[in-house]
């Protein structure tokens, strides 16, 4: 009953605080008038016992006290603040207002007199009328007074329009509607049809309006609520709003959205991916199945950007088994964690391995003990310039570990095993990529072996492994993009570093890149190359700047020196190169799958290969980096290492040689 009076009272203040200021203040104005010929009425029944209409002498009085109560009321500022005039300030400014009042009508009724009017009256009146004006501004703050200072507030609070005028903008507007934290302010829709109509209380606007309204009005930010356009179309309305200097975010596509209801916790910072302007290709669904559906799958490097998001992808197809083989506890922790919340995760046993690929005793362990049936090796370090400072554990971790992991595959009868590889493999200029490389070398010299029937340490029971490698570039959001590094660059004011104003690179979100790679490992047939089609490379120095615009900020430079966030190009990293390439040769051949190439690569053999490979580890033995270098470019066939050793060791030792004999 409560609940519900309340409600109505509060529908009754909203137009009444609608109402323009004038308005308000004769309102008020009427109010105190009869309030003041209201408490001369009850003046007289205090004092007579009776009720007598205000007529003849009685009506002196009422005329008296709204002659001598308005000027006073005007005077203390009764009216410039009507529904915030309340407090104990307020109320002080009334009493003195009243003790002015009753004074000079006590004066004129009690002292002089009125002939008709009792004398009391002018003793009683005033005191009535001090109560009957608190009384009515204590009601108008309960009343208004909440509503007020919550319009006010909401006022204050960050203006967003909600570009998209479907189910999903009108989810997102109602979930707003009570926010503390942003208010919505209308609608932007590209349907012609619904320009001028109202929306949930808010204008839809064409889009060529979004200029005039942000000029207009301090609109912090635009809200794509389009789950279902395309990304081509989505990239188009993102060019269209970087001109604008707002901060853009995003819902998530409609397949994130379909299980519920759209909450403000769902509009998300936006993404580089909404600015690739390429569809991703649906999945393959018997090549996403073939190997892991009811299969035991081993992940190496399964708390990685990639590594996780394979496991996240296979845990979909309902293996029997999935083993999750990762270094760092913390990262194996985290994806175990996540696993077992997932939907899917009932029935599926997921063990947490704690291993590293280049422990040859613990890797042929944990495959002795599981018997996998597919291998997912995307353990690596990848990191290019600490790699560089650190060649000889970049080449046992990528080399020897896949070297471990393939071996123990062979010898413990795996079907198939899978290296993720990198575009920086291709005619390398660092060490991560060179090792990437000579680690796909090993794949394929080994994949010879296996076809030849030939291979050291096969199965016994006479099970062939299939090793296949996919190559791809840059991940959206992995732990090395420059995307999140940008993203915090720009959170703290900057500067935002870009390495070369000409560097670019290929660019594939985490999911679709994860897909891909399982879908090309079914393609294995033996010392396959896959390529993943990457689309268009991205330039570096684009991105950061539409970053910057697209969080609704300015770049600073000489000729905009009032600018929010500087861009500085220090130059490129020891082994950083400005452009990546997807092969090596310039024969790409088609599969079965769009977005997916066979390269054929040229490689050593395994005898000769082996042979390398110990005279390389003798050299790394002695962290002799020169001759690891030298040998790195004999192997790896367009490795051009650029600049001096920048190994942290060897600079370290050639140090303290030189202060030992400064000859």
């Amino acid at each position: 009953m409560f609940e519900s009076l309340s409600r109505s009272a509060n529908r009754l203040a909203v137009p009444v605080l609608a109402l323009p200021r004038s308005v308000k203040r004769v309102v008020v104005v009427a109010l105190d008038i009869a309030l003041c010929v209201l408490s001369v009425w009850l003046s007289l029944y205090l004092r007579l016992g009776d009720f007598v209409p205000l007529s003849g002498a009685a009506l002196w009085p009422a005329i008296a006290s709204v002659l001598l109560a308005l000027p006073l009321f005007i005077r203390s500022g009764f009216y410039r603040a009507i529904f915030r005039y309340s407090g104990m300030p307020a109320m002080v400014a009334v009493g003195r207002a009243m003790l002015l009042y009753g004074v000079l009508f006590a004066g004129v009724f009690t002292f002089w007199g009125v002939t008709g009017v009792p004398r009391t009256v002018g003793l009683i009146q005033p005191v009535v009328l001090l109560l009957l004006v608190g009384a009515s501004r204590a009601a108008a703050r309960v009343w208004l007074g909440g509503l007020y200072h919550l319009q006010l507030r909401k006022a204050a609070l960050p203006s967003v329009l909600i570009y998209g005028a479907g189910n999903a903008g009108r989810q997102l507007a109602a979930a707003m509607a009570n926010s503390h934290e942003i208010r919505v302010i209308g609608f932007v829709d590209d349907d012609d049809r619904l320009h001028g109509h109202v929306l949930n209380g808010q204008p839809i606007y064409a889009p060529q309006m979004v200029g005039d309204i942000v000029a207009e009005r301090p609109v912090s930010a635009v809200l794509l609520a389009l789950p279902s356009v395309s990304r081509q179309r989505r990239n188009q309305i993102l060019t269209f709003l970087s001109q604008f200097q707002v901060a853009v975010r995003t819902l998530p596509d409609l397949s994130d959205l379909a299980k519920g209801k759209i909450s403000l916790s769902d509009v998300r910072e936006l993404d580089i991916d909404d600015l690739l302007g390429r569809e991703p290709v649906k999945p393959h669904g018997l090549l996403l199945n073939l190997h892991t559906r009811g299969k035991t799958v081993l992940v190496t490097g399964a708390g990685g950007s990639i590594g996780s998001e394979l496991c996240r992808q296979i845990l979909r197809t309902s293996p029997r088994c999935l083993l999750l083989l990762e270094m760092s506890e913390f990262a194996l922790y985290q994806i175990h964690r996540e696993l077992l919340g997932l939907e899917g995760a009932d029935g599926v046993e997921i063990v947490p391995l704690l291993a590293s690929v280049v422990d040859h005793q613990r890797v042929q362990e944990i495959m002795d003990t599981w018997s996998p049936h597919t291998v997912y090796h995307a353990a690596a370090y990848k990191h290019v310039p600490l790699v560089e400072h650190n060649p000889a554990e970049g080449l046992r971790n990528n080399v020897w570990g896949t070297r471990v992991c393939a071996e123990a595959a062979l010898r413990h009868g795996v079907r198939n095993f899978v290296l993720i590889s990198t575009d920086k493999a291709v005619r390398p200029t660092n060490i991560m990529g060179a090792t990437k490389r000579l680690a796909e070398m090993v794949l394929q010299a080994l994949a010879e072996q296996v076809q030849a029937g030939s291979a050291a340490g096969a199965a016994p029971h006479g099970v062939r492994t299939t090793f296949s490698m996919v190559r791809f570039g840059n991940v959206l959001d992995s732990s090395g993009s420059v995307v999140p590094l940008f993203r915090e660059q720009i959170k703290q004011g900057g500067p935002v570093t870009v390495t070369h104003a000409e560097m670019t690179r290929y660019f594939m979100t985490i999911p679709e890149a994860a897909q891909l790679v399982i879908q090309a490992g079914a393609m294995g047939q033996g010392g396959d190359v896959f390529v993943l089609d990457m689309g268009e490379p991205v330039r570096i120095m684009d991105l950061a700047r539409r970053m910057i615009e697209l969080s609704g900020l300015t770049i600073k430079s000489d000729s905009y020196p009032m600018g929010d966030i500087e861009v500085t190009v220090p130059g490129l990293r020891p082994g950083e190169k400005l452009y990546e390439e997807l092969l090596i040769g310039d024969d790409p051949r088609p599969t079965q799958h769009p977005r997916i190439m066979r390269a054929h690569e040229q490689f050593l053999p395994w005898e000769p290969l082996t042979q390398k490979l110990q005279a390389l580890a003798l050299a790394m033995a002695v962290n002799d980096v020169p001759v690891i270098r030298t040998m790195l470019r004999q192997l790896v066939v367009g490795y051009q290492p650029q600049g001096d050793v920048v190994d942290w060791v060897h600079l370290a030792q050639e140090r303290d040689v030189a202060v030992a004999d400064p000859r």
